[in-house]
């Protein structure tokens, strides 16, 4: 199973110190955050995306090859690019060429946002989000599978006969996950495609997810993908550790008080009664954890928000090492030996999606003809392809 952490990219005054980080100290700080994640032993770092302040991942994928640079192990995604104002094109040329320089070391998931305001910054409009996410990542996962696309929709100019460059590596696009905490369509989409539902997993009870989470593995097997249990699933949560239960509800209290999702609002005690927020021991997380498993069967990925709210940089680095020495071992230990040997332990890796397409084979390196300089190839434009018409490669 996968453990890790994702970032909303937060810049936040923090409430004991009354200090507010620049953007420049919290960009070099949250990715000193991702390097250290991967030195205490977690598995997958993911950023958001958003266009306003407070927030500054604006540009997730030059954020992540940045990352990618600096790490050797780490598993890189985001939490979420928004599907519905980006341009798929754009999307599929820049996680493409991410996948190349982390050297397949990376994933994604879409999603709609929170942010309504984004639309109309990007030329769209809200009341069409969720024909624009569906009709987007249609195009998005053709653009990774067929050299050459035409395609005419109802949100962009039409492509004929276009090449999204680069190809993916090894010619075998990212693995997607979907992300949701309220459409059923979005679970829909990601069961149809064979895709991973992500559920956020914040600020509301587990049982408000399990809903979403139930449709998409029901889903998932009646597209013929496999049983429902094998539906690829990821959770969020959000946890704050120390050695002893009273010291972590103390040093988290002022930052939960002025938290600007919750804070002015319910009590620290009752919120983390009634929603997956941990504030403990270690022992206290990990038994917490454990029971999301119960809740929702086993599951691929568990994600911790462990870094908003204002929190200074050195105490995140230190719930990370408390994250990697004593909580994450145990969880690792307890998830692998219950689970339904017939369940993946966790989301396939670029290695895994080559042999899956290939066997034994040598992976397609797709390799340019003569150059046009026009991207319209009618062909395609790879020498190991026909060369006919329309998309020399279709969908797999």
């Amino acid at each position: 199973m996968e453990f890790g952490i994702f970032s909303v990219s937060d810049v936040t005054r923090d409430p004991v110190s009354g200090e507010t980080p620049s953007e420049a100290e919290r960009i070099r700080g949250l990715a000193r955050i991702a390097v250290h994640a991967e030195e205490a032993g977690l598995d997958v770092f993911a950023i958001g995306e958003h266009h306003n302040p407070p927030f500054f991942s604006s540009s997730p994928t030059t954020f992540l090859a940045y990352l990618a640079a600096q790490t050797k192990t780490l598993k890189l995604s985001t939490s979420t690019t928004l599907i519905t104002t980006n341009d798929p094109v754009r999307i599929a040329e820049e996680y493409a060429m991410l996948q190349h320089l982390a050297g397949g070391r990376m994933d994604l998931m879409l999603g709609r946002g929170n942010t309504a305001p984004v639309y109309p910054w990007f030329g769209k409009d809200i009341r069409s989000a969720l024909p624009l996410a569906l009709e987007n990542y249609n195009l998005l996962h053709r653009l990774w599978r067929e050299d050459v696309v035409d395609s005419e929709g109802n949100f962009r100019t039409p492509l004929q006969g276009f090449t999204s460059t680069p190809r993916p590596l090894d010619d075998v696009p990212p693995f997607v996950w979907h992300g949701s905490i309220r459409t059923p369509e979005i679970a829909e989409q990601a069961a149809y495609y064979g895709d991973g539902f992500f559920a956020n997993h914040l600020f509301a009870p587990s049982e408000h997810f399990l809903r979403l989470v139930r449709f998409y593995r029901e889903r998932y097997e009646h597209y013929g993908h496999g049983a429902a249990k094998q539906a690829i699933v990821g959770l969020g949560g959000q946890a704050f550790i120390a050695k002893k239960s009273q010291d972590a509800i103390d040093r988290f209290r002022p930052y939960f008080d002025e938290a600007p999702v919750y804070g002015h609002g319910p009590r620290l005690e009752d919120f983390t009664a009634q929603t997956p927020l941990t504030v403990g021991s270690p022992q206290e997380i990990i038994d917490k954890t454990l029971g999301f498993r119960e809740t929702f069967g086993d599951y691929q990925r568990q994600m911790f928000l462990v870094d908003h709210a204002g929190l200074p940089l050195q105490t995140v680095l230190e719930q990370l090492d408390l994250l990697g020495e004593e909580v994450v071992p145990v969880l690792r230990r307890e998830m692998a030996r219950d689970r339904d040997p017939e369940v993946p332990a966790a989301a396939p890796t670029h290695a895994e999606l080559v042999r899956a397409k290939y066997g034994d084979e040598q992976p397609r390196q797709p390799r340019p003809r003569a150059n046009r300089g026009d991207n319209v190839t009618g062909g395609s434009p790879y020498l190991d392809s026909a060369g006919g018409s329309g998309a020399a490669f279709g969908l797999r």
